[in-house]
């Protein structure tokens, strides 16, 4: 399969000066400046976007988050809350890299969205950005009243590495009986160490997002003596899925990481969880941040918030 023209040239936007494992080792600092200079696009207005910091998890410094008010005024308190983990392989991005996808999200389905940033490797390794990411969603949900919102609509959602990290945060909050998660939304999501699937091998290369990229991310976060074994790293190898919230996976045709959303849909519908799949045909890793460019992004995004506001 291959890319649509406008995917494609999307793609090549992206790929342009990013580094490229098959150039060389990869350097943390470069990637870091590299994933800040994306390109440029309007961004959805919501009422009220505000920098604060919550406790973080014991022992470890508060977590920086921004928080975004669609409509303060009109907010009644039946709306959604989504804790939202922003992508970038737990290495590089932040608050500003997702402005835009958070604003999109907060727009489109009128939820309070709170955005993460939580700690990055490999100066800091697993668990750190998930420990982070539970810290946020525990504070979050148990103010939920208080920010207005339903405390049984509280949503995790992200992509990419934040996508691991939402999904690993309902298994946390499951295992532990945290927080009542009400759904996770799961954006081409990162759920298996291993890279063994079919996608990963037929769009390894040439399509902005590598299989070497995601090896590195892995190696990364988990460091010479991390373990992708344990659920919270790769929650598709969780054991028991049972009791996990309804998920919505957004998996791009042409991702290395496509058939592990698969998989991992597939093994929660075995379980008993309601998980619904969009597979976006010809679109890549990291498609929706064309959103206003590619049509794709739009009815994607469309497509998660009327299923966010169903929840």
């Amino acid at each position: 399969m291959s890319l649509t023209p406008a995917a494609r040239r999307f793609a090549d936007v992206l790929t342009h000066g990013f580094p490229d494992p098959a150039d060389g080792p990869l350097d943390v600092a470069a990637l870091r400046r590299a994933s800040s200079a994306g390109p440029a696009r309007g961004l959805p207005e919501v009422a009220r976007v505000s920098d604060t910091s919550v406790p973080g998890p014991p022992g470890a410094p508060p977590v920086p988050v921004r928080i975004y008010e669609p409509d303060p005024d009109g907010a009644d308190g039946d709306r959604p809350l989504i804790v939202f983990c922003h992508g970038g392989g737990w290495v590089m991005c932040g608050l500003d890299t997702h402005d835009g996808l958070c604003r999109e999200l907060a727009s489109r389905t009128g939820a309070l969205v709170v955005s993460v940033d939580y700690r990055r490797a490999p100066e800091h390794r697993f668990p750190c950005a998930l420990l982070d990411a539970y810290a946020v969603t525990e504070w979050a949900a148990g103010r939920a009243r208080e920010l207005r919102c339903d405390p049984s609509r509280v949503v995790v959602a992200g992509d990419s590495s934040g996508g691991n990290l939402a999904a690993a945060v309902a298994l946390m909050a499951r295992n532990t009986g945290g927080p009542a998660i009400a759904a996770q939304l799961l954006v081409y999501p990162a759920l298996d160490d291993r890279l063994e699937t079919a996608s990963a091998a037929d769009y390894a290369t040439g399509f902005f997002h590598t299989s070497a990229h995601m090896r590195w991310y892995w190696e990364q976060y988990l460091g010479p003596d991390g373990d992708g074994a344990d659920p919270y790293a790769s929650p598709v190898r969780a054991a028991d899925l049972a009791g996990l919230p309804p998920a919505l996976l957004i998996l791009p045709e042409c991702d290395p990481l496509r058939d592990e959303g698969r998989d991992y849909a597939e093994r929660l519908r075995e379980a008993g969880v309601p998980a619904e799949v969009r597979v976006e045909r010809g679109m890549f890793h990291g498609f929706l941040g064309g959103a206003g460019v590619l049509p794709e992004a739009d009815a994607a995004l469309g497509a998660a918030a009327r299923w966010l506001l169903a929840v």
